[in-house]
């Protein structure tokens, strides 16, 4: 079983620059498929914040040759926000981890539903 860990937030300003950022933490973690997260609405649909996921998963697959998978992502922000609480961090140490647990939550989701026969 793959248990899925958090490698680093990727700050970034602009889209070019967080695509040069995910290309080079790819590239230095010698990855071999990227997973991204689909900001779904609740009800299933598509916005911006969903197209420009596409966007941006189009880019690295293009940039890196390698697959990039879209992953459902909705209300892991929430589940992350929930778990810190848990843990008892106040609300500033959980906005500086939060998106870290999510995307660990998202990537764990995938690796369990790949690894499902």
């Amino acid at each position: 079983m793959a248990v899925a860990c958090p490698h680093a937030t990727i700050e970034h300003a602009t889209r070019k620059e967080a695509l040069e950022r995910v290309c080079a933490a790819a590239l230095a973690a010698d990855a071999e498929e990227l997973v991204v997260g689909l900001p779904l609405r609740l009800d299933g649909r598509e916005g911006e914040a969903a197209r420009r996921a596409r966007r941006l998963a189009q880019a690295l697959e293009a940039r890196l040759g390698l697959p990039v998978v879209l992953w459902d992502e909705r209300l892991t922000t929430a589940a992350a926000e929930r778990a810190l609480i848990e843990q008892g961090l106040d609300g500033r140490e959980r906005r500086k981890v939060v998106d870290q647990v999510a995307a660990t939550l998202i990537l764990q989701s995938f690796l369990d539903a790949k690894a499902s026969p």
